[in-house]
């Protein structure tokens, strides 16, 4: 094994598990399921058949990702957050073959207790605060709070708030990269 997964995790036969990953107490694999290299799965994570993550994927505790569900690459799924995949659910109803995909973009990040539901896309770099109730598509460096959630400014892809000048420029104060928002889509400008 090129993983390491704890002894009180279940590994199903047949998924795909990358070199470095981490799997932590109580977890689930399920047949399947694809997980890239260096991920890390806390305790108590469910990862259901034909989900895909990328590498670099960290999965805090208590979190079931779905049939449905994929994650590119260095995603950030906060504690106890949750996807859907039925939009309206019943006991006595079987949908299986309804699930909706929701594809979770390069280096997004979804907070604690945060909850996205299915068929709404997270953009690359996008921001969700804890607790937030996702029920539409979000756009790339988006920063998103609240329940129902809204858009409340653009993150840098090192997760800070954006301020943009009269010409549409605006620098993250860590990595100092520039940004440029046009006709409401954010950019980066590439490194000289």
């Amino acid at each position: 094994m090129d993983y390491f997964a704890h002894e009180t995790a279940v590994i199903d036969d047949n998924c795909q598990i990358g070199k470095g990953t981490k799997i932590w107490h109580f977890s689930h694999i399920m047949s399947k399921s694809k997980i890239g290299e260096n991920c890390n799965l806390g305790q108590n994570v469910v990862v259901s058949p034909s989900v895909v993550l990328g590498n670099n994927v960290k999965v805090q505790n208590n979190v079931s990702i779905y049939a449905g569900v994929t994650c590119e690459d260095d995603v950030f799924l906060g504690p106890s957050m949750v996807f859907t995949n039925v939009r309206n659910p019943r006991s006595a109803i079987v949908r299986k073959n309804k699930y909706l995909k929701t594809i979770v973009k390069k280096g997004a990040s979804i907070g604690a207790n945060a909850t996205i539901i299915c068929g709404n896309n997270i953009g690359e770099f996008a921001f969700i605060g804890a607790g937030s109730v996702v029920t539409k598509p979000v756009l790339p460096y988006a920063l998103i709070v609240g329940n129902p959630a809204q858009q409340i400014g653009w993150v840098s892809e090192y997760g800070h708030t954006l301020n943009f000048d009269e010409d549409g420029f605006g620098t993250c104060k860590e990595s100092k990269e520039v940004y440029g928002l046009k006709d409401g889509t954010v950019f980066k400008f590439k490194s000289q």
